[in-house]
């Protein structure tokens, strides 16, 4: 059980916040107050409204976020929304059910900014009882090894707790609008030669029923959506960092 309180999210004009959060959201208003309260002083929180019938973007909006409206149902076309919305040099992406604080982002940043990484992402490790089904769990084992083998990541997740330079994703040309996002976007940065970190997070129950890997049905989507983009051919294009000033 989440414990929620209002709070009023800190919000900073685009130019001067250098890092905004990408905040995916399907009808995630009780959940809302718990992740916005915990947006590190300063970033921008951009929550995208995949078509939502619970207030969750009036919601939002109230607590002091920015909302992107996406009307493309996929988890991909939400985060991809929130990319090309904005405007910081440094992106991140956390879910937006509160089962992964986004405070954890910082080290993140620091290390994209200090040049130790150019994609950094987080290694769920749960904290309680059902906060990861066994089938969502085995299903990303199973891709994490096929990313493996396609890439040579050693990686052990393909959680959605991540940063990066803004210019560089966009540089990935990603195409994928579903739960395949964001497995391409590791693909992808491996083809490009990109430096990629992986550092485990507290990874708590999530607030709501999910909509993808809750069910099995909504793993099975997932992991046919995942297993296209690994049967892409690599994109042609230069082998370089993505690493910015």
């Amino acid at each position: 059980m989440v414990r929620l309180r209002k709070v009023n999210a800190v919000t900073i004009s685009p130019s001067s916040t250098g890092v905004d959060v990408v905040l995916p959201c399907l009808n995630e208003a009780g959940a809302l107050p718990w992740v916005l309260e915990r947006v590190p002083p300063g970033w921008r929180a951009l929550v995208v409204d995949n078509g939502s019938t619970d207030g969750s973007a009036a919601l939002a909006r109230s607590l002091g976020a920015t909302v992107v409206r996406e009307e493309r149902r996929g988890f991909g076309a939400a985060c991809h929304a929130g990319l090309l919305a904005a405007t910081a040099d440094v992106v991140c992406f956390c879910d937006c059910d509160a089962s992964l604080d986004p405070a954890h982002l910082v080290p993140f940043v620091h290390e994209v900014r200090e040049g130790g990484a150019d994609l950094v992402l987080g290694r769920r490790r749960p904290q309680a009882r059902g906060a990861w089904p066994a089938h969502a769990r085995a299903a990303n084992l199973v891709l994490a090894r096929l990313l493996r083998r396609r890439t040579g990541l050693r990686l052990h997740d393909l959680g959605p707790l991540r940063a990066a330079r803004r210019e560089a994703l966009l540089d990935l040309g990603l195409t994928d609008r579903r739960s395949g996002y964001p497995l391409q976007m590791v693909v992808r940065a491996a083809d490009a030669g990109w430096r990629v970190a992986e550092h485990d997070v507290p990874y708590l129950p999530r607030a709501g029923a999910s909509k993808v890997t809750g069910t099995w049905r909504g793993t099975w989507h997932a992991v046919r959506d995942m297993r296209a983009v690994l049967g892409e051919p690599p994109v042609a294009r230069p082998r370089s960092r993505a690493g910015g000033g």
